[in-house]
């Protein structure tokens, strides 16, 4: 409905982002008006209204392409087929423990499912599933189980936020996951150096031996608590090029808060790193190691564009007071935010 309207009612003059937002403005006032639709799929609603504080470019990209068309897991199988690619599981790492998600009632009836792909379908009925992130191969082969729990032995992981900030409560399908402090804080102390240890090196839990770590990293990763990460020689031979696109974000970050990721060769893959602090690390590469210097680069670029800090959503009104934030929040970047980043190859 909403490309129907973008194709028909929007303007090619009023460019993407008025047409998207005529759309859902169009929509907002559709579902005011108490549509049966509506009232059968209350969801919806909800989903519409937070899609209002989207990016407008990943709007258009996700849901207002021409050929964008909503298909099942099951579709893209058949469609794969041909190509000799099958499933091979989920990408998204928490849906790997059943327990975070499905009740033992819902569990039960998956089990008795033979084929893989109509229990994958039935997976998604049970979790309202939106948009799935899956792992598709060419040439699938079973590994036993001792192969893979001698190859799962020797992931690396390493931690990818500040220990202090880690986290034991998960938000899940069901509600929100305590973790067991007795089973993941050992793991969180062992890697708190942020040095990468393969799964093999990290304590096993009293009860539950390997099989029982292995959950724990698996949430730990799907939180973004723990990563990934690559091999010595994948690490060395990704750094100048990690180092070169970084250089350039944080030199756009200057003039524009689009990109709010950083790459990392421990990791391979982003950080998350917000526009301030890539305009830290801009002005910490040019040699100046005072953070009070840091805050006042940021504070002058920003200026220099009108733009300013917000505290509590509202515009700081004086220089100084953006000042006097800006060096805190440099304070802190220096002291929690950059060994972090520093340990994962980012600066």
């Amino acid at each position: 409905l909403m490309a129907q309207h973008m194709g028909v009612l929007g303007s090619d003059g009023q460019g993407i982002t008025a047409r998207i937002d005529g759309a859902l403005d169009f929509v907002g006032r559709l579902f005011a008006t108490q549509p049966l639709f509506a009232r059968a799929n209350p969801l919806v609603a909800e989903r519409v209204e937070a899609m209002k504080g989207y990016n407008r470019h990943y709007l258009a990209h996700e849901f207002f392409n021409r050929d964008w068309h909503p298909m099942h897991v099951a579709t893209v199988a058949d469609w794969l087929a041909p190509a000799k690619l099958s499933y091979a599981c989920s990408a998204n790492l928490t849906e790997h423990v059943p327990a975070l998600g499905l009740t033992p009632e819902q569990r039960n009836l998956l089990a008795d499912i033979p084929d893989r792909m109509f229990r994958e379908t039935v997976r998604d009925f049970m979790l309202n599933t939106q948009f799935r992130r899956d792992y598709w191969v060419k040439g699938r082969r079973e590994a036993s189980p001792l192969q893979l729990v001698e190859r799962l032995r020797e992931e690396r992981v390493v931690l990818a936020v500040p220990r202090n900030e880690a986290s034991f409560t998960l938000p899940g399908p069901l509600g929100e996951v305590t973790l067991n402090p007795a089973v993941y804080g050992p793991v969180l102390d062992a890697l708190a150096d942020h040095a990468p240890r393969a799964i093999g090196e990290l304590p096993l839990p009293v009860q539950g031996g390997f099989g029982q770590l292995l959950e724990a990293v698996l949430l730990l990763c799907g939180s973004g608590q723990v990563a990934p990460a690559q091999d010595e020689a994948a690490i060395q031979a990704a750094r100048p090029a990690a180092a070169r696109l970084n250089a350039h974000l944080c030199a756009a970050a200057r003039g524009s808060g689009d990109v709010t990721w950083l790459a990392s060769p421990v990791t391979g893959g982003g950080v998350p790193v917000d526009r301030v602090a890539q305009m830290f690390l801009g002005t910490r590469a040019a040699g100046i190691a005072r953070p009070a210097t840091w805050a006042e680069a940021a504070c002058a670029t920003l200026a220099s564009q009108g733009q300013g800090l917000l505290r509590e959503g509202k515009p700081l009104a004086s220089e100084e007071e953006n000042l006097a934030e800006m060096t805190r929040l440099a304070e802190g970047f220096a002291a929690h935010r950059l060994p972090l980043l520093q340990a994962l190859g980012v600066a």
